[in-house]
C-alpha cells in the first residue's frame, strides 16, 4: 500500500507571460514564490484555514474536481492554506500558483503520482492557456504547444536561464483582472500587425535560448495585446521606457498586467529598478519593484 503523508506543503513560483508577443505560448517562472498547504479532512469539501476570498475557495474548488476527474481519484475533503509574496492580479501568475499548489498537494495526498507534464494539461484546461501553467509547475523559461484544433495542452520545451540575468518586475498598486484585460482585446488584427508580432517573438526566444542575452536590446515589439492593454495602467509604458533607458535589455507588460517587466543584467538592476519606480510616481501611482532572477525548478512538494 502506498504511504501518503496527512499534509503536504506545495511552492510554486511566480511566472511572467507572453514575454511581448508571445501571447499565451511563453512563460518564464521567477523567483517570488507562494506556499499552498493541503490537509486531508473528513467529508468531501475544500475548507480554507484562514478567511478566503470568493475568488481563491473558487479556484480551489474548481482544480480540485478537475484533478480528482483527471486522476481518476475518488474525491476526499482536504483543508488548505494559501500564503507567500505572488501578489493577486498583478500578471505575476498567482492564479497558477494556486492551481498548481492544490494540483501538486492533492497528487501527493492521494499518491497518484502524476507527472508534472500531466499536471500542466490540467492547470491548461482551467486556465485556458498554457504559458504560466507551463512556467509556474515545470519553471525555467518555457515555450508551451497546445493542439490547434482543440487546444488541449500538448507539450512544452523549457530552458533554464542564468542568476546574472535578471527581471525587474515592477508592480503599480493597481489589480488587473485576466478575465476582464482580455475583454479589451480585438476579435481580429491586422495581417501585417501579427507577422511583426511572430517576428518579434521568434526573435526573443532565439536571443533567451542561445544565451546571446545582449541581442534582446530594443527586442521586444507587441502588436496582439500591448497596444490595447498598456493604455489601461497609467505609467507603464513610461516605465518600461525608463527601464530600458535606464539599462534593461528590453521590456513587456507582464501577463495582463499591472505589472510591466524589464529584462536587464544584474548589475544594472537597481538602477532598472529605481527608474521604473519614479515613472509610475510621476504618474501618481505607487509601486512595488522586484529584482528577480529565473526560477528553474518550478513546483516543489516540500
Amino acid at each position: 500500500m502506498i504511504q501518503t503523508p496527512p499534509t503536504v506543503t506545495v511552492r510554486v513560483p511566480g511566472s511572467t507571460s507572453n514575454c511581448g508577443a508571445g501571447f499565451d505560448t511563453l512563460g518564464l517562472a521567477l523567483q517570488v514564490y507562494n506556499h499552498v498547504t493541503l490537509a486531508r479532512i473528513e467529508g468531501d469539501a475544500a475548507r480554507p484555514v484562514t478567511t478566503a476570498d470568493g475568488r481563491a475557495q473558487a479556484m480551489v474548488e474548481t482544480t480540485a474536481a478537475a484533478f480528482f476527474a483527471a486522476a481518476h481519484v475518488r474525491p476526499f475533503g482536504f483543508s488548505y492554506q494559501i500564503t507567500g509574496d505572488v501578489p493577486p492580479a498583478r500578471g505575476l501568475g498567482s492564479s497558477v500558483t494556486v492551481i498548481g499548489g492544490v494540483l501538486g498537494g492533492l497528487n501527493a495526498l492521494s499518491g497518484v503520482a502524476l507527472s508534472k507534464h500531466q499536471l500542466v494539461a490540467i492547470a491548461t484546461a482551467i486556465e485556458g492557456h498554457p504559458d504560466n501553467a507551463a512556467a509556474g509547475i515545470l519553471g525555467g523559461f518555457c515555450v508551451a504547444r497546445c493542439d490547434t484544433m482543440t487546444g488541449a495542452y500538448v507539450d512544452t520545451v523549457r530552458v533554464e536561464l542564468p542568476a546574472d540575468l535578471v527581471f525587474v518586475a515592477t508592480s503599480p498598486e493597481v489589480e488587473m483582472l485576466t478575465k476582464e484585460s482580455r475583454g479589451v482585446l480585438p476579435a481580429t488584427l491586422p495581417y501585417f500587425d501579427a507577422v511583426k508580432s511572430i517576428n518579434s517573438a521568434a526573435y526573443l526566444v532565439a536571443a533567451l535560448v542561445s544565451g546571446e542575452y545582449e541581442r534582446l536590446r530594443h527586442a521586444v515589439a507587441d502588436f496582439m495585446h500591448e497596444p490595447y492593454r498598456l493604455p489601461r495602467i497609467p505609467g507603464g509604458r513610461a516605465a518600461i521606457a525608463a527601464g530600458v533607458a535606464a539599462g534593461g535589455y528590453t521590456g513587456w507588460l507582464s501577463g495582463s498586467g499591472s505589472t510591466v517587466l524589464c529584462v536587464a543584467p544584474r548589475t544594472a538592476a537597481a538602477s532598472v529598478a529605481e527608474a521604473m519606480k519614479r515613472a509610475f510616481s510621476e504618474a501618481g501611482v505607487a509601486s512595488t519593484a522586484r529584482v528577480l532572477a529565473a526560477d528553474n525548478t518550478g513546483l516543489t512538494v516540500e
